[in-house]
C-alpha cells in the first residue's frame, strides 16, 4: 500500500534523536553517524513537510512546537515497533533498568529491601535515582518510576498501583502518652514537611480527628521530619510505608494508627510490564513487598 503523505522514513530516526537531545551532535553520536548526515536528513524532512522544524541559533537548536508534536508520535511508533520486534523474535530483553523513586520512599523503604531483590532476581541490573513530580522517561533518564498519584500522570505511560497511601501521626514512643488525646493529638510540637504541607490537614479530613499545635516546625523533606519525630522533637504525619521499619524497630509509635488518604503509589513505565521481562520481575517483587506492608510484616 502506497502512503504518499508519509515523510521519508529514513529521516525519522535522526529527527527524533535530534528533538530529544536538542542537538544534532548528540543525535549523531547516538546513531553512530556524522553530524553532516544528521543535518542532511533533517533538511530532507523539512523539505518534505514544507516547514522549518528547528529554530537555529549560533550555539542552540530549539525544536518548534510542530517538531515536538511529530517527534512524540515518532517516538511512540518506534517504541511499538521495538516491542513487536522483541515479541516475535522471542529474545529476552536484557540490560540495566533505571528506576526513579521519590527520595524518602527510596531511602526508607526501597533501599533497605534491595538485598531481598538480589536474592529473588540476581540477574536484574537495577539502577536507582531519586526524583519526584511528573515523570518523563527521556527528561529523567529513567526507564520507570515510582510516584504517588497526587498529580496527573503523563499520557502514554503504563501505570500499575503498588499500594495505597496511609497516613497517621507518629512520635517517639515515650512521648506518645503526653502527645495523644482521645480525639486526636494534644498540644505539643507539630512537625510539617515543606514538600507535603497539607499532610496534617489531610489527616484531619480523612479521620475527623483534631491536632492542636502548641508550636510548629517545618522541615524541607519527609526524611528530615521523620528523623525529628524519632529524636523526640515533636509529632509528624507519617506515611505508613515510610515509617513501617521504624515502627517495627520501636523507634516510632503511631498512637492513632493509619488511615488511607485516597492516593497511592504507582509503578510508571513507558512499556507495559508484560512486554519486558525485567519490569515483570521487578513488579512482582514490588507487589510482594507491598503485600508485606498490608500484613504488617517488616
Amino acid at each position: 500500500m502506497r502512503r504518499p503523505e508519509l515523510p521519508p522514513l529514513n529521516t525519522l530516526l535522526p529527527f527524533e534523536a535530534t528533538v530529544r537531545h536538542a542537538s544534532m551532535t548528540a543525535a549523531a553520536r547516538e546513531l553512530h553517524v556524522t553530524h553532516g548526515a544528521v543535518s542532511r536528513q533533517i533538511q530532507n524532512l523539512e523539505r518534505a513537510l514544507g516547514l522549518t522544524l528547528f529554530e537555529r541559533g549560533t550555539r542552540t537548536l530549539r525544536p518548534t512546537p510542530e517538531a515536538r508534536q511529530l517527534a512524540a508520535v515518532v517516538r511512540d511508533a518506534l517504541d511499538q515497533i521495538d516491542t513487536a520486534a522483541r515479541l516475535i523474535s522471542r529474545r529476552p530483553i536484557t540490560g540495566p533498568l533505571t528506576l526513579s523513586c521519590e527520595p524518602t520512599l527510596l531511602m526508607r523503604w526501597l533501599i533497605p529491601r534491595l538485598p531481598d531483590l538480589t536474592a529473588h532476581a540476581p540477574d536484574l541490573d537495577l539502577r536507582l535515582s531519586a526524583g519526584g513530580g511528573p515523570f518523563h522517561p527521556d527528561r529523567d533518564n529513567a526507564d520507570l518510576a515510582i510516584r504517588r498519584d497526587d498529580f496527573p500522570f503523563p499520557p502514554g505511560l503504563s501505570s500499575t498501583l503498588l499500594f495505597p497511601e496511609r497516613i497517621g501521626p507518629v512520635c517517639r514512643p515515650d512521648l506518645a502518652p503526653s502527645a495523644t488525646a482521645p480525639d486526636g493529638i494534644a498540644a505539643g510540637v507539630l512537625l510539617h514537611t515543606a514538600t507535603r504541607p497539607r499532610a496534617w490537614d489531610d489527616w484531619r479530613r480523612v479521620t475527623g480527628m483534631k491536632a492542636v499545635a502548641g508550636s510548629e516546625q517545618t522541615f524541607e523533606h519527609f526524611y528530615l521530619t521523620l528523623q525529628a519525630a524519632a529524636a523526640g522533637v515533636g509529632t509528624a504525619i507519617g506515611p505508613y510505608a515510610l515509617v513501617h521499619d521504624d515502627l517495627a524497630q520501636g523507634q516510632l509509635a503511631a498512637p492513632h494508627g493509619f488511615a488511607p488518604d485516597g492516593t497511592g503509589y504507582h509503578l510508571l513505565s513507558r512499556r507495559p510490564p508484560e512486554d519486558d521481562v525485567r519490569i515483570s520481575l521487578l513488579l512482582a517483587w514490588l507487589r510482594a513487598q507491598a503485600a508485606r506492608l498490608d500484613d504488617g510484616e517488616p
